[in-house]
């Protein structure tokens, strides 16, 4: 186990080229530490989604690499639960069928993993719904199954690709403080994709922004220290004035950039 603090991985002088010939990322580097919740900000198309694939080995980069400095394995993706901006939940099975698939992969029998699927459907409020089908859910409760589907596999490194953009903003608000929860319980890693400057100031030990395609990270403002947030936390001078810093960076991170 990572000592918190420590490096748990790092994305070295990452490239990406596509077949089509654009390119995502260029010289893209960002160490991520055991504990953290790290936000990446930055404009749609920068490359943002791109940089959880590389992370997530489901992508290679076209020149640079991604280490994990305590480890002499290559293959990590066992370590890693992945949680997409659709729930892409399969419509034929069950809450907790979906939430064993990832199990279900590896070979783990759904009667050996009936422990681990309540544990997860716990852990987001849905046991009372492990038979209930993906039709029968609200939208938060679609998404509060697939991240209990990516804590199936006890994961070191939780990756998340806008999982509340589509949400109205009370579930937003909930969902938030859910996952600062489960972060905190699960002692997990967390690097977290958003659009929102909201999102990411409320959420993050850090922020991570990148200039526009090819992406690569041009400015990084501390946030708040992991752990709880206070019950007013959303409406303090201290949140106000760390989204007013996130958003200044913001807007001068993209006007130096059209100015290239």
């Amino acid at each position: 186990m990572t000592e918190p603090g420590s490096t748990l991985i790092s994305v070295k002088n990452a490239t990406k080229v596509f077949a089509n010939g654009v390119t995502a990322l260029a010289g893209f580097d960002l160490d991520i530490c055991a504990g953290e919740f790290v936000s990446l900000l930055g404009p749609s198309g920068c490359g943002k989604s791109t940089v959880l694939r590389l992370i997530a080995g489901l992508s290679q980069p076209t020149e640079g690499r991604v280490v994990w400095p305590d480890s002499s394995g290559d293959d990590h993706r066992s370590e890693i639960g992945f949680v997409f901006q659709e729930p892409t939940l399969m419509p034929w099975a069950n809450v907790a069928d979906n939430v064993w698939l990832p199990l279900r992969l590896r070979g783990v029998s759904r009667r050996d993993a009936r422990e681990r699927i309540a544990e997860s459907l716990a852990l987001v409020g849905l046991e009372s719904f492990a038979k209930a089908y993906p039709r029968e859910l609200s939208g938060g409760m679609k998404m509060r199954a697939s991240i209990a589907r990516a804590l199936t596999v006890k994961p070191r490194l939780l990756l998340m690709d806008e999982p509340f953009a589509a949400l109205d903003e009370i579930t937003r608000f909930r969902l938030n403080d859910d996952l600062l929860r489960l972060q905190s319980e699960l002692r997990c890693t967390v690097v977290f994709v958003t659009h929102s400057v909201y999102e990411s100031a409320y959420l993050s030990s850090r922020i991570a922004i990148m200039s526009p395609r090819p992406g690569r990270i041009v400015a990084e403002v501390e946030g708040q220290a992991p752990g709880p947030r206070a019950q007013d936390f959303r409406t303090s001078l201290h949140y106000t004035d760390l989204c007013r810093r996130i958003s200044t960076v913001l807007m001068d991170v993209t006007a130096e950039e059209s100015l290239r």
